[in-house]
């Protein structure tokens, strides 16, 4: 009997002892595989946000780009047209309309060309370069010769509004629009008129 309880116990001990072993060895499995798990993740995460932030920087890049080039386009050259004193074509009362109209029209490569360094003429006059003509005075002698052309334009577009209709600021933003298209088929592709300016502007 002795013996007998003897060989159980010493079963019942390894077999508590394989058990240990074992739970010991599920629970390593399972820290192994979590540590595995947190450090894919890991990766993957902090890849697919180096990925959104390299985009996001390119897209900035791109939209900055895009900023610059649209404030380059938007600089023009300034062409004061003078005063227009016209009637309106309101029915029932004369209505007429003082006011003075500049246009913005866009720059070409060839506006302002860069300076070439003077070449040495020996220090006696000689082979001086003249002085360069003014780009801007150019620019107006260029539209001077389109002017009588886009202020019978002007005259057209505003003498075939009425009073109410010039009253508004959407009036007035919808006739500058049909002076630009008008003024923008005169020039014929030469130059691009990038925005009509209302001056002074009377009513009465």
């Amino acid at each position: 009997m002795a013996e007998n309880e003897q060989q159980l116990g010493t079963a019942n001990n390894s077999n508590k002892q394989e058990m240990t072993k074992f739970l010991i060895m599920m629970i390593a499995s399972v820290v192994i595989m979590l540590i595995v798990s947190i450090v894919i993740n890991y990766v993957v995460v902090e890849n697919i946000i180096t990925q959104k932030l390299n985009t996001l920087q390119l897209n900035t890049e791109e939209l900055s780009e895009e900023d610059n080039e649209s404030d380059e386009i938007q600089k023009g050259i300034i062409v004061d047209l003078g005063d227009f004193i016209l009637n309106l074509c309101d029915e029932n009362a004369k209505k007429y309309l003082k006011v003075n109209v500049a246009i913005e029209v866009s720059k070409k490569d060839t506006d302002f060309p860069k300076e070439e360094p003077a070449k040495g003429g020996g220090g006696h006059g000689h082979g001086e370069a003249a002085p360069a003509a003014d780009p801007l005075a150019a620019i107006q002698a260029e539209m001077n010769q389109y002017k009588p052309a886009i202020r019978d334009a002007v005259i057209t577009n505003l003498s075939s509004k009425t009073s109410a209709e010039l009253s508004t600021a959407a009036g007035k933003e919808l006739s500058k629009e049909q002076i630009t298209n008008d003024i923008n088929s005169i020039l014929g592709g030469e130059r691009e008129v990038l925005r009509v300016s209302f001056g002074q502007f009377i009513i009465q």
